[in-house]
């Protein structure tokens, strides 16, 4: 048979894998990944959320804290121990990454671990793009606004993208500002933390220096967009919330079922 004509090896379809950066020391809330949610430690409800995704082909936290490591492991979770001189969660990412021997062409998904209600759909939500494109580096969810208080809440980043999908810019401060309050309100997104990476760019991006724009807004997406990369967003209905005080912990075991 004339080599040409014998069939060609198909492609490995990329796997996608969960990592939950969680770090122990916390100004607003110290060891919030072990504070209990209804008698379970929020790292496990996390942790076991992500597990429910049938895509996902493995989960593990990356922690440099070796009380959380502990914890996750006695529930029966995988922990990759990182250094503890990461300024980012995206950092401890990139090192858990490394640690734990993803292919460069798979998708890692960071998962918050102050999230412990996010739906799991969310996984394949912010997945997708990159399963679908392998040229794509990187994506993010975001959710239309529909609470006004969080429009100008800086704790609540907002975003505009083009006809693509494709995010322009992100701001702690509210895009577009509206110039004439007459000419009707503009539509507003704010970003969830939810990201998905080419394990590849993933190393590449954490290799970038600071950029300007995230320097001054503490966004370190910022850095993709100021250095030429491409970020999917993937407009999400599910909205997450995020615990990042004890009080939150009361409205999370409010709207809790387990």
């Amino acid at each position: 048979m004339d080599s040409a004509a014998k069939e060609q090896p198909s492609k490995k379809q990329p796997q996608v894998v969960a990592v939950i950066p969680a770090r122990y020391h916390s100004n607003r809330f110290e060891g919030k990944p072990l504070a209990l949610i209804k008698g379970k430690p929020m790292i496990q409800r996390v942790y076991e959320r992500a597990q429910a995704v049938p895509m996902l082909s493995r989960v593990a936290v990356a922690t440099d804290d070796q009380r959380i490591a502990e914890c996750v492991r006695a529930f029966g979770g995988e922990a990759v121990m990182t250094r503890s001189d990461h300024v980012s969660g995206t950092d401890r990412l990139a090192e858990a990454a490394t640690i734990m021997d993803i292919d460069e062409h798979d998708v890692v998904v960071n998962i918050q671990g102050d999230q412990p209600l996010f739906d799991p759909a969310v996984v394949g939500q912010v997945a997708g793009p990159l399963l679908a494109d392998p040229a794509l580096p990187m994506a993010t969810l975001i959710y239309r606004i529909i609470r006004p208080e969080e429009i100008n809440d800086p704790n609540h980043v907002k975003t505009v993208f083009d006809r693509q999908g494709r995010a322009l810019y992100f701001s702690r401060s509210p895009i577009p500002h509206q110039r004439d309050p007459e000419g009707g309100t503009p539509t507003y997104y704010k970003h969830l933390g939810f990201y998905a990476y080419r394990k590849g760019f993933l190393l590449t991006f954490v290799g970038l220096p600071e950029g300007e724009w995230e320097y001054f807004e503490k966004l370190e997406q910022l850095r993709a967009l100021e250095y030429g990369y491409t970020i999917q967003v993937v407009l999400t209905e599910h909205d997450s919330v995020e615990v990042d005080t004890p009080n939150d912990l009361q409205r999370v075991e409010q709207l809790i079922k387990d």
